[in-house]
């Protein structure tokens, strides 16, 4: 089941805002503009060789798909973690995933992200 933070810090200097949900190796973050219209999503999960994984929708640009980079090769060093395009989008996989773990949030957020999804890989 996905709980959300309700302490979420904003993005200074952005109209609107973030909400942040997490259970069991999934995490949601969705973003709304000024007229709480959903902007925009990304759902992170662990994949294949537990690499975390990060797949974002954007209203104005679609899916993209990344490996999460954490930088920390050596242990001398400790590098900030980025998104690099990563390979396929295991899409059966997230759309059961979250239909299992998303029962608890409100309707509207739950049926958008599960339509995106749907939408995905076809």
């Amino acid at each position: 089941m996905l709980q959300e933070f309700h302490r979420v810090t904003q993005e200074p200097g952005v109209k609107g805002r973030r909400r942040w949900f997490q259970g069991s190796g999934f995490e949601l973050v969705v973003w709304l503009d000024a007229t709480e219209r959903l902007e925009g999503f990304q759902i992170c999960y662990v994949g294949a060789l537990q690499r975390e994984h990060a797949l974002t929708w954007r209203r104005l640009s679609g899916f993209a798909h990344n490996r999460v980079d954490t930088g920390d090769t050596r242990p001398d060093k400790n590098l900030t973690p980025i998104l690099v395009p990563d390979g396929a989008v295991p899409w059966e996989r997230l759309r059961r995933e979250f239909a299992e773990c998303s029962e608890g949030m409100e309707a509207a957020l739950r049926d958008f992200v599960s339509a995106r999804l749907a939408e995905g890989g076809r």
